[in-house]
């Protein structure tokens, strides 16, 4: 019998080049055992990689049974060389083994496990090693990816690669062939200990594919005793695994990835090339076709000419540039310069869609349930919510603690996509009570494992969710609702980042319009704004000193940049700074803090004396700065007579008055001299006049309550000169009577 060998293949995680390589040499050596660099307590369900149901990208997940947070995920797309490996071992009917370090010892290994469990990063390459870094700068590359895509994703002849990355590779760690950490020197003596059990067993042939920084260290299988020795007495916990689907965008290094890629959208792109993706023109030129179709479905011109132009210009960039073929690089400025004309707003496009990409995987039903999902059962029957498919109130009162705790689950779960709750209608009055209406679908099921994305636990998933929302929002008063959803779902973790992103937003934000709609929107989830959020938070013991900080922040923004948004505005957008000024005075007013409220009412009294302001909003500050005795009525005479002068166009004068009068008329009742300026003015008008500014004036009083148009009838009719009311009215008998009798003919035929 010939000898057993092992042959070493060092790979970069996620990599369409060396996944088609890999799998080649796979083919050629015909291995009767693939060892891959894996968790081993995946081995039991390594066959569902190869279910028909299974669509990349995925993720192997390992959890401590007795702490689902303790977990470590392993992403896999359908261009990385691990999986390749798996689902080429599992369709040719060969072993295939997951040979690291196992998670019940990497688990229980002190902080450094549990660094790489926070950070999401999957211990397949470890994150403080560069080794592509290294050998790009020595070869003249910023980056190792650019390096890596031009040496392994681009090759056409991939005979040698393999031994030419350990090679590489040897090279690097000559000076340092054992590891400085523990934790790698642990990982690399269990890797040559599943080699020597696998070569025990009769294994012959004998595939090892692994990180290539790895590869050195498993080519001598020598000093057994000292692996032995050295992970003799490694502490150990119970753990399990499962698949749990994963997405492109997860698969980035921006995600917090360690091993991730900046192009996963690209990679896949090259992958369903096949072996098309060593013609460097066909791959350009659908690629820019893919880009052409995507701006078209976005209603943004693209042309057969823009593909056209786009190709030339990718190579030209990359002959200028000695490239063999044109690299992403090439593609995203030829993309900019044709399709987008230099536009930044459909490269985020092409990024995010295309460069990035959208892909979310799917798992069979056969897979064990995810940690998610055993937290989510836990948590139920801890707080006696049992999930029934009727549809059932609960009320709460949020003055208890568990009736809290009940309420956050369910927001909880609703910031994860799980609408297990329906806000119900509060009976009564306070901030203490909350309604839902709960309903448990089976569909949530599957919901939850698609949600294992995000997390181990509902509050931690809800979390990462919840922050990667609010990365992705554009709009201030989204990030806004978010921060409310955030607060009210109990996610302390969250809270910090978003202060964060929300002070930096709004920061950045000039018009004092949206800042105001931030700060007084209530959100439909939620039911609440941001102020109300500060105001009554100790309702449910929320920490609001963040927040304060941040509102703080937005107040004197607004009120350094209102009389901007306020000038020369159109009467459509004068009454939509209206509703903001009367819903942001009733915001500062329930914060009740005087240094806000000064500052407010300094901005309210420029409004009022500023040039080209419209008199909705001149007459409305007026008002509200009479409201609180800022303004005396004398004062707002002055001010009204100014806007009352024949040199003001009618229409503008009824604008003024009706800002003056918005919500309540009563002060015109008691105060002679208002009184006498609008009657005096009312009676300048002439009949055309008069006709044009009526439904401005009765779109004011409207808004009054009967009593108070009462009370303003009364003093109309004891006005000097007023029409005195006619006692006896004469009525034409004969034609009453005729027309009674066709009424009565009309009742009666009915």
């Amino acid at each position: 019998m010939a000898p057993a060998t092992h042959h070493i293949f060092g790979i970069r995680h996620h990599g369409p080049g060396s996944a088609r390589s890999l799998r080649r040499a796979l083919t050629e050596l015909a291995p009767d055992l693939v060892l891959v660099e894996g968790p081993p307590e995946a081995d039991p369900i390594l066959p569902l990689l190869a279910h028909p149901a299974l669509e990349p990208p995925i993720a192997l997940l390992v959890y401590a049974t007795e702490r689902p947070d303790q977990a470590v995920f392993y992403p896999f797309a359908r261009f990385s060389p691990e999986f390749q490996a798996i689902t080429y071992a599992l369709h040719q009917q060969i072993p295939v083994r997951c040979m690291d370090l196992p998670q019940f010892h990497q688990l229980a290994l002190e902080k450094t496990g549990e660094a790489h469990r926070e950070a999401g990063v999957s211990p397949i390459l470890h994150p403080a090693e560069d080794p592509l870094g290294a050998l790009a700068l020595a070869a003249g590359y910023s980056d190792g990816e650019r390096w890596w895509e031009e040496l392994v994703e681009q090759r056409r002849d991939d005979a040698a690669i393999f031994s030419a990355v350990l090679e590489a590779m040897s090279a690097l760690r000559e000076d340092q062939p054992t590891p400085t950490d523990p934790y790698e020197a642990y990982r690399e003596a269990w890797m040559r200990r599943t080699l020597r059990q696998a070569r025990r067993e009769g294994f012959q042939r004998i595939a090892v594919v692994c990180g290539a920084w790895h590869a050195p260290a498993l080519v001598s299988l020598d000093a057994a005793r000292t692996d032995d020795q050295l992970l003799k007495g490694l502490p150990k916990i119970k753990t399990a695994a499962t698949l749990a689907p994963w997405t492109y965008g997860r698969l980035t290094v921006a995600s917090g990835y360690g091993a991730g890629i900046a192009s996963p959208g690209w990679y896949d792109h090259l992958w369903a090339m096949g072996e098309a993706a060593h013609d460097a023109t066909a791959v350009t030129i659908q690629w820019m076709t893919r880009v052409a179709r995507l701006l078209r479905q976005h209603d943004l011109d693209a042309s057969s000419a823009h593909i056209i132009e786009a190709v030339r210009l990718a190579e030209a960039l990359a002959a200028l540039r000695e490239h063999p073929v044109p690299g992403l690089s090439e593609l995203e400025e030829a993309a900019r310069a044709v399709f987008c004309t230099g536009n930044d707003a459909p490269m985020r496009l092409i990024h995010q869609q295309l460069i990035v990409g959208e892909r979310i995987g799917s798992i069979p039903d056969e897979t064990p349930l995810v940690p998610l999902q055993q937290d989510l059962r836990q948590q139920q029957r801890r707080l006696r919510m049992k999930p029934t498919a009727e549809r059932r109130l609960l009320e709460l009162d949020l003055r208890k603690a568990n009736h809290r705790e009940q309420s956050a689950l369910v927001r909880q779960l609703s910031l994860l996509g799980l609408a297990w709750g329906e806000p119900g209608d509060v009976t009564g009055t306070g901030t203490f009570r909350e309604t839902w209406w709960l309903q448990w679908q089976p569909a949530f099921d599957v919901a939850l494992i698609e949600a294992a994305i995000w997390g181990t636990t509902v509050r931690g998933a809800a979390t990462a969710r919840t922050l990667d929302r609010a990365r992705k929002s554009d709009v201030l008063g989204d990030l806004v609702a978010i921060v409310n959803q955030a607060l009210f779902a109990d996610l302390p973790d969250a809270i910090s980042p978003l202060m964060d992103l929300l002070q930096q937003r709004a920061t950045h934000t000039n018009d004092a319009g949206a800042l105001m709609d931030a700060l007084t929107s209530e959100d439909r989830q939620t039911r609440s704004s941001l102020v109300n959020s500060l105001r009554y938070g100790s309702v449910r013991e929320l920490d609001t000193s963040l927040i304060a900080i941040v509102v703080d922040g937005m107040v004197t923004r607004i009120c350094i940049g209102l009389s901007n948004v306020c000038t020369n505005v159109n009467d459509e957008a004068a009454a939509t700074m209206s509703r903001r000024i009367a819903a942001t005075n009733a915001a500062i007013g329930l914060l009740g803090q005087p240094a806000q409220r000064e500052q407010w009412l300094t901005a309210l009294a420029h409004l009022v004396q500023a040039p080209h302001m419209h008199g909705l909003i001149a007459g409305q500050s007026c008002r509200l700065l009479l409201d609180v005795e800022r303004l005396s009525n004398d004062a707002a005479a002055r001010l009204l007579s100014q806007a009352l002068s024949p040199s003001q166009p009618p229409t503008a004068a009824a604008a003024w008055i009706e800002g003056l009068l918005q919500g309540s008329g009563m002060f015109i009742v008691h105060d002679e001299q208002l009184w006498h300026l609008i009657d005096t003015w009312l009676g300048t008008l002439n009949d055309e006049t008069f006709q044009t500014i009526v439904p401005l004036l009765r779109r004011t009083f409207a808004t009054f309550t009967r009593h108070e148009r009462h009370l303003l009838g009364e003093r109309v009719k004891q006005a000097p000169g007023a029409r005195p009311r006619e006692e006896h009215l004469r009525f034409d008998v004969a034609r009453a009577e005729a027309a009674l009798a066709r009424i009565q003919l009309i009742v009666t035929r009915r």
